[in-house]
Formats: C-alpha cells, sequence, structure tokens
C-alpha cells in the first residue's frame, strides 16, 4: 500500500457525513447507495449535522414544491454550517442538479460541490473534495455571501423558460429518435475560480446500479425497494424526469434477482419494485431496440416480436415469485399503454405477486390525454381496466389523476369526476398540475389559474373520498393477511382519526369490541392493497410483534383506514 493510499485511508476514517433525503423512492435508493459507498469507504454515517464534516442533500426536482423543498433544505444547510460549523462542506446531489446543473454553481455559491445522479457511487472521493475546496474557501476567501430563497427560486424559474424545449421536443416520438440523449457532451468540471463550486454532473446520466453496489437500507428491515430500472422514454408534455433521469434502462434481471434472493434471506418481507416505467422494463434490452414503441399498438407489437427467452416484466415477476420464502412482491410505477394480455396472465399464476397495481392515468378525457401526450384514449383505458380486473381476482388499483391542466374545461372535470365514480378505485391521488418551466406544457396557452387548479382537485378528492369510505366499508367482516410495520402512536392514531365514528362508518352499533380506546394499545399494518408511505394503514386492536405477516379480521374503519382485531382472539 502507497503513502498516498494509506493517507486517503486515515481521512476517510475520520470523517463524518449527515444526509438529506427528498423526494421518491427512486431518489431514496440512489441515497442508500450514496450511504453504502461512505461506509464502505470508511466515512462514519452521522444524524446531527453539527457533527458532520459533510453534509449531502439529496433533492427532488420534479414539480415546483418539490423544487421548493429542495432550495429550502439546501439554504437551511448552509445556514446551519455558517451559524455551528463554518468549515462543514456542503454537497448537492440528485434531480436538482441534473435540471440546472450549469446555473446552480452561480446561484449557490455557498454550496461545495454539485454531483449527478451518475456519481452516486464515487461519492467518497468528492467529500474529500467538498471538504479541500471548503477548507481552501475560508483560508483564501472567508465566507461566500448568503444566497436570498427568492432570488434563487427567480433565477431557477427564469433559466428553463429561456432555454427552451429539449431537441426532438415536437416530434411525435419524442424519445423515439437515436438523436435522443446523444445532443450534448459530458460535463464534469473544476470550479471556474476558486470560490466556485466543484461541478460534478453527466448532462445525459446513464447510470444504473448493480447486485454489488454498496448500499445502506434505510427502510425497515421488513420492506426493500428495489430499482429495476432507471429513465424514461415517455414524451409527456407536463414531465422534466427523462431531461433529468434520462432515457430507460433496465437492470440485468439475474442481477435484480440475486438482489432479491438477499434481500429475503434477510428477512425482508415485502419487495417493491420501482423504476420511471416498470412495465417497459427488459425492452430496452432487445437487439438493435428502438425506442418509439410508447404507444400501446407499438409497444404490443414490439412484445410479440421478441424472442422466448427476451426478458420482460413477466419473465422477473416469474423468477421473483419462484424465490423460496413468504413475502409480497409489489409492482410500483406502471404505464398503461405498456400493459399486456401476457403481463396479466403472470400476476395471476404468481401467488406472491401483492393483488395491487400502481399504474398512473392522468385523466380520462381524450382532449387532455392527447395534449398530454399519453399515447392512450379514455376507451383504451377503460378497456384496460376491464381486463386488468376481470383477469386478476381481488386486485386493488392505485392511480393518480392531474387536474387543472392547460385547457381544460369544466367538460373535461365533469368526465373526470364521473370516472372517478363509477370506476371505483381502490387508491386514488389527486394532483393540481404544476406549470415546468422546460416543460412542453409549461409553454402552452391556456394555462388555468392557481385557484382553479386546487378547487378541482378538492372536488376531484371529494369524489373519491366517497368511493374510498365505501370501499373500506366493503371490507368489514372479511379476513386478510397484513404486514406488520410496528407498534401505532398516539400521534398516529389521531391523525388517522381512528375514534371519529360520526360519519357512520361502522356498520354495527358501537360495542366494546369496537369502539376504539385510548387505553388499548394499536398496532399498525398493511395489506397488499397498501404501499409504504402512500396508501392507507391497518390499525389492530393488539399489539403485534413487527415485520411479521398476520391474520386479521377486519371489524371497523376510518374514512380511509381499517380497524382489525388477530384472528386468534
Amino acid at each position: 500500500m502507497t503513502d498516498s493510499t494509506t493517507t486517503s485511508k486515515k481521512k476517510s476514517s475520520s470523517r463524518r457525513v449527515g444526509l438529506i433525503s427528498l423526494g421518491c423512492a427512486k431518489n431514496l435508493v440512489d441515497a442508500e447507495i450514496m450511504l453504502g459507498s461512505l461506509l464502505k469507504a470508511g466515512i462514519e454515517i452521522v444524524n446531527d449535522p453539527t457533527m458532520a464534516d459533510a453534509v449531502i442533500v439529496n433533492t427532488c426536482s420534479f414539480i415546483d414544491a418539490a423544487q421548493e423543498e429542495s432550495v429550502d433544505a439546501i439554504l437551511e444547510s448552509t445556514e446551519l454550517r455558517r451559524q455551528n460549523k463554518p468549515g462543514q462542506a456542503v454537497i448537492v446531489a440528485g434531480c436538482l442538479p441534473q435540471r440546472f446543473r450549469e446555473e446552480l454553481p452561480k446561484l449557490m455559491p455557498e454550496v461545495d460541490v454539485f454531483m449527478g445522479i451518475d456519481q452516486v457511487e464515487q461519492v467518497g472521493g468528492i467529500i474529500e473534495e467538498a471538504i479541500q475546496r471548503r477548507s481552501d474557501m475560508i483560508a483564501n476567501y472567508g465566507a461566500t455571501p448568503r444566497p436570498k430563497k427568492s432570488s434563487v427560486k427567480a433565477r431557477l424559474a427564469a433559466v428553463d423558460e429561456k432555454r427552451g424545449d429539449v431537441p426532438h421536443s415536437h416530434e411525435p416520438d419524442l424519445r423515439g429518435t437515436q438523436q435522443f440523449g446523444k445532443t450534448r457532451t459530458v460535463l464534469t468540471t473544476k470550479p471556474e475560480s476558486h470560490s466556485s463550486p466543484i461541478l460534478n454532473v453527466h448532462t445525459r446520466p446513464n447510470y444504473i446500479p448493480q447486485f454489488d453496489t454498496p448500499r445502506f437500507r434505510l427502510t425497515p428491515k421488513h420492506f426493500a425497494y428495489v430499482k429495476i430500472a432507471e429513465g424514461c422514454n415517455h414524451p409527456c408534455s407536463f414531465c422534466i424526469i427523462p431531461r433529468m433521469r434520462g432515457s430507460h434502462r433496465s437492470r440485468v434481471q439475474s442481477d435484480i434477482v440475486a438482489e432479491a434472493k438477499a434481500l429475503v434471506s434477510e428477512g425482508v418481507k415485502e419487495l417493491n419494485l420501482i423504476s420511471q416505467d416498470s412495465t417497459y422494463y427488459g425492452l430496452d434490452l432487445r437487439p438493435n431496440h428502438t425506442r418509439a414503441i410508447s404507444s400501446p399498438e407499438k409497444f404490443n407489437a414490439a412484445t410479440r416480436a421478441l424472442a422466448s427467452d427476451a426478458t420482460t416484466l413477466g419473465t422477473l415477476l416469474e423468477e421473483l415469485n419462484a424465490i423460496p420464502g413468504d413475502f409480497w412482491i409489489r409492482l410500483l410505477y406502471t404505464h398503461p399503454a405498456h400493459w399486456t394480455d401476457s403481463l396479466i396472465q403472470t400476476i395471476t399464476r404468481s401467488q406472491k405477486v401483492a393483488r395491487y397495481v400502481d399504474m398512473p392515468l392522468q385523466h380520462i378525457h381524450d382532449d387532455l390525454l392527447q395534449r398530454m401526450r399519453r399515447e392512450t384514449t379514455g376507451q383504451y383505458i377503460r378497456d384496460l381496466i376491464r381486463s386488468i380486473r376481470a383477469g386478476i381476482p381481488g386486485i386493488a388499483l392505485r392511480t393518480t389523476f392531474i387536474v387543472g391542466f392547460p385547457g381544460e374545461t369544466e367538460a373535461h372535470v365533469e368526465t373526470l369526476l364521473e370516472f372517478i365514480r363509477e370506476t371505483r378505485f381502490e387508491r386514488l391521488g389527486i394532483f393540481a398540475y404544476s406549470q415546468e418551466d422546460g416543460t412542453v406544457a409549461g409553454k402552452m396557452e391556456s394555462q388555468l389559474a392557481a385557484k382553479t387548479r386546487q378547487d378541482r382537485r378538492t372536488r376531484a378528492m371529494a369524489a373519491q373520498h366517497e368511493v374510498a369510505v365505501a370501499v373500506a366499508e366493503s371490507f368489514v367482516g372479511k379476513t386478510m393477511k397484513v404486514l406488520v410495520e410496528g407498534r401505532a402512536s398516539a400521534s398516529a392514531l389521531q391523525k388517522a382519526q381512528v375514534s371519529s365514528w360520526e360519519h357512520g362508518l361502522i356498520r354495527q352499533t358501537e360495542t366494546s369490541k369496537t369502539r376504539l380506546s385510548k387505553r388499548h394499545l394499536y398496532s399498525v399494518a398493511r395489506g397488499e392493497a397498501d404501499a409504504p408511505d402512500i396508501d392507507g394503514r391497518i390499525y389492530i386492536r393488539e399489539e403485534l410483534p413487527a415485520g411479521n405477516f398476520a391474520h386479521v379480521r377486519i371489524i371497523g374503519h376510518t374514512d380511509y383506514d381499517l380497524i382489525a382485531e388477530p384472528m386468534d382472539r
């Protein structure tokens, strides 16, 4: 071992790093990889930022609200450093640097390093660069100016508007060209001056984790997120994700299966499969593939043309289902345009695949689907839902809709509300449209006022509330298998409104058996219809071991949650 290597090891072993991760489960996996890489390098992870030599802020930039949260977290971290530990390095990672890689170093000179998605495994070395940069800054320049949140937000909003559409954005198959993703070079630079932050961001990311990638899980022991692919090829007019995350790229199936086997052997009871578009999984691995298969017709034709041994989501589910053990496989982030009869049949045969499908639809009216570039029609969506429910008995459908999209009329809204009432989605979320600069929709005419968008969201949520209550009521008296999360805290019970029966949500008259009292202990659990963090909960009138499956009888419900008791009572 050389002297320089020994010195580097000694430095790493004495470093302490804190991490703040924002955004979705896909971003969480990136954070887990960064932590795993840091631990492998001998760096200590701390929860108290005042004890850290460096703090990483893993950002989200999906919509304006997420971007604002990320900016807040960065500025709060630099201010906390100013007050408590001036020599501390601040590193900004994730989607915000991917979206604004050229502008952020000028807007936030207080940050020491901006790093991209491709650099998550290199974070150990980046930490050293950041700490050295911070040391040089203090020695040569003293404190840098503190940026104001208002000026940062205003500048970021102006950047995308000035930047214009991405290349090929006016073509019908935006991400179906060979040029897409190859129009700019990689940007990895040292600071322009000693006072400028270091920028280490690939313009078009191509990273995908592997089984042997270092990783420190942040989820509870009994469930994990398994990233099966990264990036997206869809041309949705409202979405900035392909610009930030790059084109779709699937992991090799054997690599995913190896990770799943290891997780199950560690006691994981639920594998949550995630990507930007899970139903596209494997299609980019076929020989001489083209990305121009976003529509249902082209996608189905491409899948029919695959070799018998080709990798698809169906083949992945079959192999995961064959892993020994008692666990669930949960399918998240599917696209309606990429469902096939074969996939429905595979799920039906695979007993470990949870009877749950996450399939964002965004709207049901043809006018809006076309403006959103969703590649589907209202009739196609209705037919697909019928096929899924007929083919997979007991399936719970989760979806999301966007209201207040540019050009949406009152008639469009009424069509959506009627669809929500008639379809009776088991799980549903509503987003008010967020006008994102740099997207096709962001430049559309007929943008609606914020109040109109929020009012329409309120109406849509009210329509779903009626459905949710009826769906919850239909479970009373039934038995189900649940995964116990742990003891329900008093604050969780209050938030769930488990003692609020004023809406007549219990079928039978209250008795000591159904009345929820503060004297009782409750466990919180999830059923097959409940994904982590985003869906309902089941509150069990007994303290049960966390991380295990249990069988319960449903004895009541609130607006969105169920109340149960163990079957062995």
